[in-house]
């Protein structure tokens, strides 16, 4: 038996699809949270139908998404357009602490579920709402996926790539979770709030104020009449120390030196150019700047010539400042990832063992656990109902009725 998360006791009901507003529900459940996902009789979260085959048995086909996003919960199946299926989820949320949604605000207003209407009826609840560009506004309601919302729209995409090349696109849900992680710290926050007023209220944030975040160190300087960021070539680098360069083994190095100056003399000397540690015109960052693009040149002949293996010797051994640039199967292998102990196993209802990513915050004294995998759709419909009062003669009538799954 695992050790209690610091939110056990805390009952959360979910009502959301792809990620962000799952992945809040797991970083929860994560924390021991007891957590309740509605999801439509019909298909289930749409983020079930992303499938691959698993690797270990190509007969058995997983949603990764899905399994990283949903595990530590349990589905209800309830048909929200049916009266008794709502009469369901309002009785759920009644004995829950937490709502969590990622639907649009006018979906939510027409169910009834909107964050006004369910902390009215119920005035002790933490509401969290995910949305895509904001719960006011005039794009409210605009579809979105955080590609759009976070990626395109904030301006993270405009500002990085090479110059003249098209803007880059970015990889699956990279702003879905840190949007995620944070709405569940702050419905964290609302519950210990209300532990001395005894009231609950709304926690909000979306995709774009999330995208807005993650840009903020350049948003920032904007605000205060610094330069708009363009994209840099590595090329032709502002700073030369704070750039990436390939080795002969074609992996690449990634020197993180910002403070160039500070680490000019040293980062010279310990790749073996003390001409470029003396020479006058080279200590100062305009100096570097202002021969940027023979610099890089130089150290990209430079680098290309050992192997990452022979440069992280080198690098190491006088401190400097840098990383290796890791593909998916280097990070899975990554010392340093297994001893955080990164992932771990949940076993599904077919005793099928899958390794899920973990969330990133870690307690000392309360931990975190993998209790569940990710459910099918409904697993979990009578044992949740039961455990809230209803009998085997309801259940079977609500079937009966098309309410329930």
């Amino acid at each position: 038996m695992s050790d209690p998360g610091p939110l056990q006791g805390i009952r959360v009901v979910e009502l959301g699809m792809w990620a962000a507003g799952p992945a809040c529900g797991a970083v929860l459940g994560d924390w021991g949270a007891d957590v309740i996902k509605i999801e439509d009789p019909r298909a289930g979260d749409p983020m079930r139908g992303f499938q691959v085959r698993r690797k270990d048995d190509p007969d058995l086909r997983v949603s990764p998404s899905f399994a990283l996003n949903n595990r530590n919960k349990r589905s209800v199946t309830l048909n929200l357009q049916n009266e008794g299926g709502m009469a369901v989820a309002l009785d759920l949320v009644d004995q829950a602490d937490v709502f969590v949604s990622n639907f649009r605000p006018a979906a939510l207003e027409r169910l009834g579920l909107d964050p006004d209407t369910l902390t009215a009826k119920f005035p002790r609840l933490i509401y969290g709402q995910m949305t895509g560009y904001g719960h006011r506004g005039p794009e409210r309601d605009r579809a979105a996926f955080d590609y759009g919302a976070g990626w395109a729209r904030a301006g993270i995409m405009a500002s990085i790539g090479e110059p003249s090349g098209p803007p880059p696109g970015q990889r699956p849900a990279m702003i879905d979770h840190p949007a995620g992680l944070s709405l569940a710290g702050g419905i964290a926050a609302a519950l210990f709030e209300r532990t001395r007023t005894g009231k609950g209220q709304i926690v909000r944030t979306s995709l774009f104020q999330m995208g807005m975040w993650m840009k903020g160190v350049d948003l920032q300087a904007a605000m205060v009449g610094g330069p708009l960021p363009l994209p840099e070539s590595r090329f032709a680098a502002v700073n030369p120390l704070f750039n990436s360069y390939r080795t002969k083994d074609g992996r690449w190095i990634y020197l993180i030196m910002m403070q160039g100056d500070r680490h000019w003399r040293d980062f010279c000397r310990a790749i073996g150019r003390h001409d470029w540690a003396e020479e006058a015109s080279l200590q100062t960052m305009r100096g570097r700047f202002e021969r940027s693009r023979e610099i890089v040149a130089q150290l990209d002949d430079l680098f290309a010539g050992r192997t990452l293996e022979e440069w992280t010797a080198v690098l190491d051994a006088d401190n400097i400042f840098w990383a290796k640039v890791q593909n998916d199967a280097d990070v899975l292998a990554d010392p340093q990832a297994a001893a955080l102990e990164a992932w771990g196993d949940v076993a599904d209802a077919a005793g099928a063992t899958m390794s899920v990513l973990k969330s990133p915050i870690g307690f000392s004294r309360t931990h975190t656990s993998l209790r569940l995998a990710a459910p099918e759709v409904g697993q979990h419909t009578e044992e949740v109902l039961l455990e809230h009062g209803y009998t085997w003669e309801q259940i079977a009538a609500l079937k009966e009725r098309g309410a329930i799954g």
